[in-house]
């Protein structure tokens, strides 16, 4: 891989412990690093990924070329409320530092619900730009997704340096397996 993989991304997808059949959605993923680490675990599952930047969306398609050609992994340039995902649904879905999501996501967070498979997961990952922050990201995270209709299962704090990544894991709907 010509570019390194930030130690957020590889965080990331240690706490997806990916199934080689999970169906993801993955929120705004840049050039589509955390993808290739994904659809190197992927069997039958399958990955869908969205970013607003065409730029971005390009590279992904680039940098993850065989698992496109294989059907492991879509690809798409539109905004979170506009991405035509058409019947898919995921169990799980995760972002990295979509700063959407700790301050006013309600209509996202209502459309991800609709997303997520019975039993489904979300993932939100942020690495602020200074420790001081990570609390208040997980308080404000976890309040906009309780007021949202999610359960928050957990919080977890990586270890990176110089700036930990907050990691908030919440189930959405009535549905959800603890």
């Amino acid at each position: 891989m010509a570019k390194s993989i930030a130690d957020r991304l590889t965080y990331a997808f240690e706490i997806l412990e990916v199934d080689p059949s999970d169906r993801i959605l993955e929120i705004g993923c840049g050039y589509g690093a955390a993808a290739s680490l994904i659809c190197g675990r992927l069997v039958d599952g399958k990955i869908t990924a969205i970013d607003q930047s065409e730029k971005m969306i390009r590279a992904a398609e680039k940098l993850n070329a065989p698992f496109v050609s294989a059907g492991k992994a879509i690809f798409l340039a539109a905004p979170l409320h506009e991405a035509d995902l058409g019947h898919s649904r995921f169990n799980k879905i995760f972002a990295v530092n979509v700063n959407l999501f700790w301050m006013k996501a309600a209509r996202e967070l209502e459309w991800i619900r609709e997303l997520l498979l019975p039993g489904g997961t979300l993932y939100l990952f942020n690495q602020p730009p200074s420790a001081g922050k990570l609390r208040s990201i997980a308080d404000s995270t976890g309040q906009n997704l309780t007021d949202a209709g999610f359960t928050v299962k957990q919080i977890k704090i990586g270890d990176q340096k110089p700036i930990p990544v907050v990691c908030v894991i919440a189930v959405g709907g009535q549905d959800h397996t603890a």
